[in-house]
């Protein structure tokens, strides 16, 4: 019974780090150019954004990349809220059939839930491009005059504060959710049912 308050415990630790971690940035991405002829240099920052979980679903959604927006939506906050939903009703069920019906949905949805952990795996993805540097060297003919003029750009980005609260939700969630079904599963009466040989 001690796993089972403990994993709920868990539990709901992970969904007060959940909420940080689709708010807050996830990551920082920032793009410079700079255009450097014969000792002078003009730079220019082309991009600079904090991303977080719903601000991407936003941005794909607003550039129209509806189902990419959804699928990230719906793994990385429908099924988690879903998933904590349902183990809430586990918890606090009386009911030994609901309980056994509710924790093999459980442990369905939390096949998919692996889903967020590949979220977080893709924006890992994006953040190897940090202090990628690329210079090109260009020439300019004008009027028989020969100009040489280098081009460069950087990008960096940077972890998130969001990214550690999501991550924390992650484990936290199913190391939860676990200990909590464990304990259900093994308090339950056995069903009884033997198979006809």
């Amino acid at each position: 019974m001690l796993n089972k308050h403990l994993g709920f415990g868990l539990s709901l630790v992970a969904i007060a780090l959940f909420f940080p971690g689709i708010i807050m940035p996830m990551f920082n991405l920032q793009m410079d150019m700079a255009v450097a002829i014969s000792g002078a240099s003009i730079e220019s920052q082309l991009v600079n954004k904090e991303l977080s979980i719903l601000t991407t679903v936003q941005e794909l959604w607003q550039d129209e990349r509806m189902l990419v927006a959804a699928l990230i939506f719906l793994f990385s906050v429908v099924i988690p809220l879903s998933k904590f939903s349902i183990l809430v009703v586990v918890y606090f069920s009386k009911n030994p059939s609901l309980q056994r019906t509710l924790s093999n949905l459980v442990a369905t949805v939390g096949k998919w839930s692996m889903a967020d952990v590949f979220v977080v795996a893709v924006f890992l993805a994006v953040l190897s491009t940090d202090h990628t540097q690329n210079a090109q060297q260009h020439n300019l003919s004008f009027l028989g005059m020969r100009i040489g003029f280098e081009i460069s750009t950087q990008t960096m980005s940077n972890v998130g504060l969001g990214f550690y609260y999501f991550v924390s939700y992650c484990v936290l969630s199913l190391l939860g959710s676990q200990l909590m079904l464990g304990a259900t599963e093994r308090a339950l009466p056995k069903t009884g049912i033997t198979s006809a040989s």
